[in-house]
């Protein structure tokens, strides 16, 4: 069992949310019960996922994806004043960390997919450790390559590209960072990977001859909060069990 203070200055060591200037506040969110024996994770904060915290009868929940964005609507109504109540009426936590876990090096969803894709990491794609580059373990074709994806994540690559061609070095940043593909590109590598696709991409992949996969905003960023949860629990004893809300974005 941990105390909910203890929580968030052991999260705040790894995940060092000082070090970025985030759209959220990173760390606890709302305030619940002071002693944690378990621990839910989960990509986003959503109603359904504090629901099924609620069964599994935790005492925090770990997420992506949290509350009180930069430019929100500050009233605390409707699905906002839903989910406020639910956390508050049952004294459950909510910890958030946004930024900070997509750049951990061990930890973070970067570094989780690029495990799970069998890459080598060879640097990172940004100077503030977000989005990692790397060279996959031989050659092989665009086609294969977006299987290699939809096997890592469980759900298909849009591929912007011609599928014969060959890859071998690429750059990827999970979540809403389509808008990096001009970095990947100045970087040389042959193929760029995030989880969503806007209109504009297309155009500069074709034109510049990058390949992008865009594979998911949720479906990329899965397993950064659940190596968080694992790690807390292998060091601190406390139960952990990750919920995947499911998202088709």
């Amino acid at each position: 069992m941990l105390k909910r203070d203890d929580m968030l200055r052991i999260l705040d060591e790894l995940l060092t949310p000082q070090a970025f200037r985030d759209y959220c506040p990173n760390g606890l969110q709302v305030e619940g019960r002071e002693q944690i024996r378990r621990l839910v994770t989960g990509v986003t904060a959503c109603q359904a996922l504090l629901d099924a915290a609620l069964i599994e009868e935790a005492d925090a929940v770990l997420v992506h994806h949290g509350y009180f964005w930069k430019n929100e609507e500050p009233a605390v109504r409707g699905m906002k004043k839903q989910r406020l109540q639910t956390l508050l009426r049952h004294d459950l936590n909510l910890f958030a960390y946004h930024l900070p876990l997509d750049a951990h090096p061990e930890l973070g969803n970067n570094a989780e997919l690029g495990r799970r894709l069998g890459v080598e990491v060879t640097g990172a794609l940004r100077d503030d450790g977000i989005g990692l580059i790397g060279r996959l373990p031989e050659p092989m074709s665009a086609l294969e390559f977006a299987r290699l994806v939809e096997d890592a994540v469980g759900r298909e690559a849009l591929h912007i590209g011609e599928a014969e061609d060959e890859i071998e070095t690429l750059a990827w940043c999970t979540g809403a960072a389509q808008g990096f593909i001009e970095q990947a590109q100045a970087l040389g590598v042959d193929a760029y990977l995030s989880g969503e696709i806007s209109e504009p991409t297309v155009h500069f992949a074709r034109e510049t001859g990058i390949h992008y996969f865009a594979a998911g905003h949720h479906a990329t960023e899965r397993y950064g909060v659940q190596a968080v949860g694992e790690w807390l629990a292998a060091e601190y004893g406390i139960e952990h069990v990750f919920i995947d809300i499911d998202n088709p974005v």
